[in-house]
């Protein structure tokens, strides 16, 4: 039996599936991710993008914040790739329960996800930091340098900022759904990404699948490990 049939017989065999990804699942939609060779943390800029997305440097450099965020963070103009429209089709089926993702582009719910838990927020969710009201993405990408609200308060990004703490509500509702699943996937992440990455600690499941270009901490615990692009991998499978 081949890795690829042996993924197809677990998910088969599987109720309820939870998926958790990170970078990885969107690359293959053009989206850059953060560390590796051509990744957005080895790209030059005035600042390093781990200073840039930090939350001290969002309130003392908006404007230089908003510069790099529309240059290289609002990708409006992607699309979901072949991962997303299977995890939609698999969670349809009543396969999959949830997906946890470390990604803020908002792909899993356009190519039909309901069920998602957003670790770090999402760039479609903007509000203003004074009076709370709620902006568009668009709103943020036709914006010249710091957003404002018309009550004169600056928009920030529903995005966890490094020095930021994860929404509660999130957190638990992810963590919830990992406890109960009996099959857990791992895509597109390293899981060095704390305190994300101890998220899959509380898995105690039946199988635990990974998909990642590189090793991870948890390859020896896995049950199947793959080094395919996660799109064309969950591609090959059929939705029973």
């Amino acid at each position: 039996m081949s890795k690829t049939d042996a993924l197809q017989n677990i998910i088969d065999n599987s109720r309820n599936i939870v998926f958790f990804g990170g970078a990885g699942v969107s690359t293959e939609s053009g989206i850059p991710d953060f560390r590796s060779v051509d990744g957005l943390y080895n790209q030059k800029y005035d600042y390093p993008p781990e200073q840039i997305l930090s939350h001290t440097f969002f309130v003392n450099n908006t404007s230089e914040f908003y510069r790099f965020y529309r240059d290289k963070i609002l990708c409006l103009d992607k699309k979901p790739n072949k991962a997303h429209f299977k995890l939609a089709e698999l969670e349809k089926a009543g396969r999959l329960s949830a997906v946890i993702t470390q990604n803020i582009d908002g792909l899993h719910q356009a190519a039909g996800s309901q069920n998602v838990y957003e670790l770090h927020g999402s760039i479609l969710k903007n509000y203003c930091m004074n009076c709370k009201k709620f902006y568009s993405a668009e709103f943020i990408k036709a914006s010249e340098d710091i957003p404002l609200c018309e009550c004169s308060g600056i928009i920030k990004p529903d995005v966890v900022l490094y020095e930021e703490s994860l929404d509660d509500k999130t957190v638990s509702g992810a963590l919830s759904a990992i406890q109960n699943a009996d099959t857990l996937i791992i895509a597109g992440t390293s899981l060095t990404v704390y305190p994300a990455a101890a998220f899959v600690r509380y898995f105690s499941g039946n199988k635990l699948v990974l998909i990642n270009r590189d090793p991870t901490p948890m390859d020896e615990k896995a049950d199947l490990v793959f080094r395919e692009k996660v799109g064309e991998l969950l591609d090959k499978i059929k939705v029973n």
